[in-house]
């Protein structure tokens, strides 16, 4: 009876968790799947050259069709379906969850604070990147001497770890690129199915004004988040993908059904034959039928591996096979066209029809560009994290799903470029250049990075690796010259934009690499602070001193300069770093690592607070509320070892202790009168003000001889100074090159980097604070 009944218990399990898999892959077809389904709106027209178009013969159309049919089985169902999406970084996916893979595994990253502390997170793991090996074999283990070798190589050779990080932010910037260019023409392509109701001295006056429209209210509304629309999102693309399968198979019957023989790849032959020259160049056209296919891995945290897997072979790429085969079907049929509209989606759509396939295309331009937008705000947010890109100002639209932010000066950025672009060109051939550059070299990257996970993360052979770039280098070195060859018909849009990022994004990552150097150099010694005594030879007032530095070891130089120019500090100390890790999530009970500076009548903390690229910083008063009871728990543990002397106090200056988040806490709502508590247990009570609700949060103390009366001094103490106020001492540095640098150090030290410090956000945890507890101390850095 009781197997009868644990088998039953399994059914349901596995009942409930296919079912979440499928609902996933529903949901994933609004978010991932948007940008690749609009792709036929464009991909004929942007394909054909003037003479082709007008061929009548079928093996040019046929040509396009096999090519087409073959890149998308290629590139986003081998490559992305079946290789790339198993390499995710503990469920994350994109160009930098690649490059942090790479850095846990090899000592290439440019993060100036690396801890070994660090390696001991559980989202550190260097197995979790790569699949598992048959027969209980562990990555570990297999072709462990070629990832040595290679590990080896790139940790001696600094120039080879540059190469990568500018591989990675060359990614990055054209995925930004993509941002722009992907609403531009998904839009513009959906609106152009006006020119087949109206008079061509019409609709030229009216299709850039209401693709400009629809985009600025887009961009507009983007402040709102997706959350409450983004229930719509599934069922237009799935509306959408229907409506193009179901013309693609009244096409195929009704003009042509033998066009199934062009899947076969002998056309792509006597395509190339035949063309040569022009149909090389058509490869940058066909390629668009491929944009978007780098969604599936980068927006992989939010879904699932499975589910989007399921979503793509079950829905999207029959439905793509389906539209591209149905409007070569009507192409191969109507080789003179009497429409000034020449080879567009609408001319393959029976004419009964076409309004109503106009507004749901219009609709799934619009879910497909918002992915685009969300993607693009989700990947700076990395690259500001990882220190890549100046810290912007990060709204969070949702507090159900963390993924859904917003980023106001992008966003504003995003849509002028966005408007600039459908505007200056006003035609789908030089967007379509333009896009299909931008979305190539993004593969790229990605199969250059995925060689080297296949080599150092997941220990498979070099050989492996070689023939992985190989296969899938070429076909998109391909795309790639051909696409490059059209740099005057709109390809030096992404590389002019990229250029831009990525002057923006290097300045910045030197700039921040420069200042931590000169702090690591100008830090004070353990025994200047040991010869001041206890109180530091300055007045100590009431209250918490949060000191933020840079610095995961020693005092900050600010320290001192604070102190010769103003001899008084507040009764506790707490030199506070806020630190990202190359992983995407940092676990609660793993954020924070505590120690303690000098002997403990110093009152002298240390507190490093990790985030991963994709965690979410708490607000100011969730923040300093497990701030404080994480040095609580820290003097609770750890309070009864000896004071020590001066060379143990130099190795507690390195010593630190993992303590999570609202250690040992209990909160409780009530008035400040009610003073009432459990007859076991010594409480410290400190206010804090949430909602305008008093709050008391209550460290619980065990009566325990384990708690001397040091220790519980201590807390006592610190709890009266959590009471008195907190402050925040924020350095504020100049930085300047040094006399005799070279005159291009000085542009980017003294303008670019300068230029940037002075125009981008503080930190985030320090913009809520009142200005009243904020103190800012400048010092100049000659670097």
């Amino acid at each position: 009876m009781d197997l009868e009944g644990g088998g039953v218990r399994s059914d349901v399990v596995k009942r409930e968790s296919w079912r979440t898999v499928l609902t996933l892959a529903y949901q994933s077809l609004g978010v991932v799947y948007g940008d690749l389904s609009t792709s036929p709106l464009y991909v004929y027209k942007s394909t054909f050259a003037e003479d082709i178009e007008h061929s009548e013969s079928n093996e040019e159309i046929y040509g396009v069709l096999s090519f087409v049919f073959w890149t998308l089985t290629l590139i986003p169902l081998l490559k992305y379906v079946f290789i790339v999406l198993r390499a995710d970084d503990n469920g994350e996916g994109g160009t930098f969850a690649l490059y942090s893979l790479l850095c846990r595994h090899a000592r290439v990253g440019f993060l100036p604070n690396c801890q070994l502390a660090d390696e001991e997170l559980s989202a550190y793991k260097k197995t979790d990147g790569g699949p598992h090996l048959p027969n209980g074999e562990t990555a570990a283990t297999a072709n462990s001497s070629e990832a040595s070798r290679m590990k080896r190589l790139l940790e001696k050779h600094q120039v080879l770890q540059r190469l990568l990080l500018i591989l990675a932010l060359i990614g990055t910037c054209m995925v930004i690129g993509d941002g722009i260019l992907t609403p531009a023409i998904s839009v513009f392509s959906a609106v152009s199915g006006l020119e087949l109701s109206m008079a061509r001295e019409h609709h030229k006056y009216v299709e850039v004004p209401v693709a400009c429209l629809i985009l600025v209210c887009l961009f507009a509304l983007q402040h709102y988040g997706t959350h409450r629309v983004g229930f719509l999102f599934a069922p237009i693309v799935v509306m959408w993908l229907l409506c193009i399968s179901s013309i693609g198979v009244y096409n195929i019957l009704h003009w042509n059904p033998h066009v199934y023989r062009a899947l076969s790849p002998y056309y792509m032959y006597k395509f190339l034959k035949k063309t040569q020259r022009d149909g090389w160049m058509s490869l940058g056209g066909i390629l668009l039928c491929i944009t978007g296919s780098e969604a599936m891995f980068a927006d992989l945290g939010h879904f699932s591996q499975l589910s989007i897997k399921i979503a793509f072979t079950s829905m999207v790429y029959p439905s793509l096979i389906l539209a591209y085969m149905g409007q070569a079907a009507y192409l191969s049929q109507h080789h003179i066209i009497e429409s000034d509209y020449r080879i567009g989606f609408y001319v393959s759509v029976p004419e009964r029809i076409r309004w109503p396939v106009l507004a749901i295309a219009i609709l799934a331009a619009v879910v497909g560009s918002q992915a685009i937008i969300t993607g693009t705000f989700s990947i700076i947010k990395q690259c500001s994290a990882l220190g890549c890109f100046p810290r912007v100002k990060i709204v969070h639209t949702s507090s159900k799903f963390h993924g859904q932010i917003y980023i106001p000066e992008i966003n504003w950025i995003l849509m002028i470029l966005c408007l600039a672009v459908t505007i200056g060109f006003r035609d789908t051939k030089r967007m379509g250049n333009a896009s299909g550059l931008a979305v190539i070299t993004v593969m790229l990257v990605t199969t250059c990075l995925m060689s080297l996970v296949i080599v150092l993360c997941w220990n498979k052979s070099i050989f492996l690796a070689i023939c992985f770039i190989i296969f899938f280098g070429t076909i998109e070195a391909l795309y790639f010259s051909a696409s490059l060859i059209k740099f005057l018909e709109g390809a030096w849009v992404p590389i002019a934009l990229a250029f831009i990022f990525m002057i923006v994004m290097y300045v910045w990552h030197y700039g921040t690499l420069k200042k931590y150097e000169f702090d690591v150099q100008n830090k004070v010694s353990i025994n200047w602070l040991l010869s001041l005594g206890p109180t530091l030879g300055i007045v100590r007032v009431r209250g918490i001193g949060l000191i933020h530095t840079e610095l995961v070891s020693g005092i900050p130089a600010i320290f001192s300069h604070f102190v010769t120019n103003l001899p008084a500090f507040h009764q506790v100390l707490v030199f506070l770093c806020i630190k990202s890790v190359p992983v995407p999530y940092v676990q609660p009970e793993e954020r924070f690592l505590i120690g303690r500076i000098g002997p403990k009548e110093f009152r002298l903390y240390r507190c490093i607070v990790r985030y991963g690229y994709r965690d979410v910083h708490k607000d100011d008063l969730e923040f300093e509320k497990d701030l404080v009871c994480s040095i609580a728990e820290f003097i609770r543990a750890g309070g009864s070892e000896p004071n020590g002397t001066l060379e143990e106090s130099e190795k507690d200056d390195e010593r630190m202790a993992v303590v999570g988040e609202g250690s040992r806490l209990r909160e409780e709502h009530g008035t400040p009168d009610d003073e009432a508590g459990p007859s076991n247990s010594r409480e410290i009570r400190s206010p804090v003000i949430v909602s305008r609700k008093k709050k008391k949060v209550r460290f619980v103390l065990p009566e325990s001889p384990q708690l001397n009366i040091a220790v519980r001094e201590e807390l006592q103490e610190l709890m009266e100074a959590r009471e008195a106020g907190m402050a925040f001492i924020l350095g504020h540095s100049y930085m300047r090159a040094k006399s005799g640098s070279s005159l291009l150090k000085r542009l980017v030290i003294d303008v670019a980097y300068d230029f940037l410090r002075r125009n981008c956000r503080g930190p985030d945890y320090a913009v809520s604070i009142p200005h009243a507890s904020t103190l800012e101390v400048g010092m100049i850095y000659h670097v």
